[in-house]
C-alpha cells in the first residue's frame, strides 16, 4: 500500500522502528530458550521475524531487520559470544538463508503491492469511465424533455403570440417557467453530488429545530406537493440538534420531492420526526407504488433508478442523484439513512440526526 507525503516517510520510519524492534524480542526470547533448545533452533525464531517483517513492511525494513536479526544472533548466540567472529561455517550458511528470505519475500510482497495498485487503478478508471458514462446519458435523457418543451412553447409564443389568448400565454409561460426550474435543479443536484464527493463541503453546524427545517422544506414544496394529502406529525418537544440546517434542509426536500415524484396524485405523503434515544429520526411514507425488494440495497446509490412493487422504472424525470446526496448529507452529520417498506405498502425513508446535550440558557442577570 502507498502513501503519500508525511504519511508515507512515517511508514518507512515505522517500518526501520518494527525491524528494529523485532530484532531486540527475538534476542530476549532466544535468551529465554537458551537452557532448552540448541541455537540452531533460536536462529529460527530470528527467521521468523524477518518473514513478518517482510511481509507488512518495504525491503528496506526486511533488509534492516535480516542485518540485525544476524548481528544479535551472533554477537549473542553463536559461539564464540560477545563476538562478530564465526567458527563454525554453518552458521554464515543460516545468516545467508536469512538474508535471501528477506529479499525473496519483500520482493514478492513488493511485487503483489504493485499488481494491487495496478488492479485498483485500472478500477477506478473503469469505474470513472463507467460513471461520466451514466452522467452523461442520464443528463441528456432528462434535458432532452424539458428543453422540447422549452423550445415548443417559447417558439409558439414567438411566433404566434399576438394571436393566442391570455390564458394560453401565461399556460406556455408557465410551462417554459417549470421546466427551465426543473434543469435548473437536475443541474445544481450534480453540482452538489460533485461538492459532496469531492469532500469540500465543509459542516457550518448550529442549533436547529427539524419542526422548522421540515417547514422551511414543505413551503418551498408547497407546488410540488398540491396533488397530495399532506401529513406532518412532528411532536412540538423535540430536542434541538446541532446539525447544518441548509444542508440537511436538503437531504428532506429530496426525500419530499422523491415521494412527491414517483406516487400518484391524491395519495399521502407523511412527514414525521420522534426521538428514538440519542437519535432523531426522521421519516417521509408514501402510499405509491413501493420499491421493489431488489432496490432496498440499491436505492441511495448514484444513477439508481429504481423499480416499483409492480414493475417498470419509476414515473418521473430526475438524474437519480436526489437520494444520494441525500445519504452523503445524513453521513456527514454521523447519521444513517435507510428506506423501509410498510405493510401497508408504499415506501418509508427515513434518516436519524445524533442528538446532543443542547447548551444551558444564559442565566439572568
Amino acid at each position: 500500500m502507498r502513501y503519500s507525503g508525511g504519511m508515507e516517510k512515517q511508514a518507512v520510519w515505522i517500518g526501520y522502528a518494527s525491524a528494529l524492534g523485532a530484532a531486540l524480542l527475538c534476542t530476549l526470547i532466544g535468551l529465554a530458550m537458551m537452557s532448552r533448545f540448541d541455537v540452531v533452533n533460536i536462529a529460527m525464531v530470528y527467521l521468523l521475524a524477518v518473514v513478518v517483517i517482510a511481509l507488512r513492511f518495504t525491503r528496506g525494513a526486511a533488509i534492516t531487520c535480516a542485518a540485525l536479526c544476524v548481528a544479535a544472533f551472533d554477537f549473542v548466540f553463536v559461539p564464540p559470544a560477545g563476538a562478530f567472529t564465526v567458527d563454525d561455517i554453518q552458521y554464515l550458511f543460516t545468516f545467508a538463508i536469512m538474508l535471501v528470505v528477506a529479499l525473496v519475500i519483500s520482493g514478492l510482497m513488493e511485487r503483489g503491492r504493485r499488481q494491487a495498485e495496478a488492479r485498483a487503478a485500472l478500477t477506478l478508471e473503469a469505474e470513472t469511465e463507467r460513471v461520466r458514462s451514466t452522467l452523461l446519458a442520464s443528463i441528456s435523457h432528462d434535458l432532452r424533455t424539458p428543453l422540447a418543451v422549452i423550445a415548443g412553447a417559447s417558439s409558439s409564443l414567438v411566433e404566434e403570440g399576438d394571436k393566442l389568448k391570455p390564458e394560453e400565454q401565461r399556460a406556455l409561460a408557465q410551462s417554459v417557467y417549470g421546466q427551465a426550474r426543473d434543469m435548473s435543479e437536475l443541474v445544481a443536484k450534480v453540482l452538489e453530488m460533485t461538492r459532496l464527493e469531492a469532500g469540500i463541503i465543509e459542516l457550518r453546524r448550529d442549533w436547529a429545530s427539524i419542526a422548522e427545517i421540515a417547514g422551511s422544506v414543505l413551503a418551498r414544496l408547497g407546488e410540488r406537493l398540491a396533488a397530495h394529502l399532506l401529513v406532518v406529525d412532528i411532536a412540538p418537544d423535540l430536542p434541538l440538534v446541532r446539525v447544518d440546517a441548509i444542508l440537511v434542509e436538503q437531504a428532506l426536500a429530496n426525500l419530499v420531492e422523491n415521494a412527491a415524484r414517483h406516487t400518484p396524485a391524491g395519495t399521502a405523503v407523511r412527514v414525521s420526526a420522534e426521538r428514538r434515544g440519542n437519535e432523531l429520526v426522521v421519516s417521509v411514507e408514501d402510499r405509491g407504488p413501493g420499491i421493489d425488494e431488489r432496490d432496498l440495497e440499491q436505492v441511495f446509490a448514484k444513477f439508481h433508478r429504481g423499480r416499483s412493487d409492480h414493475g417498470g422504472e419509476h414515473a418521473g424525470t430526475g438524474v437519480g442523484l436526489g437520494l444520494a446526496i441525500c445519504r452523503a448529507v445524513v453521513g456527514l452529520h454521523g447519521g444513517r439513512v435507510w428506506v423501509e417498506r410498510p405493510a401497508g405498502g408504499g415506501a418509508a425513508f427515513r434518516f436519524t440526526l445524533p442528538v446532543e446535550a443542547a447548551p444551558a440558557p444564559p442565566a439572568e442577570a
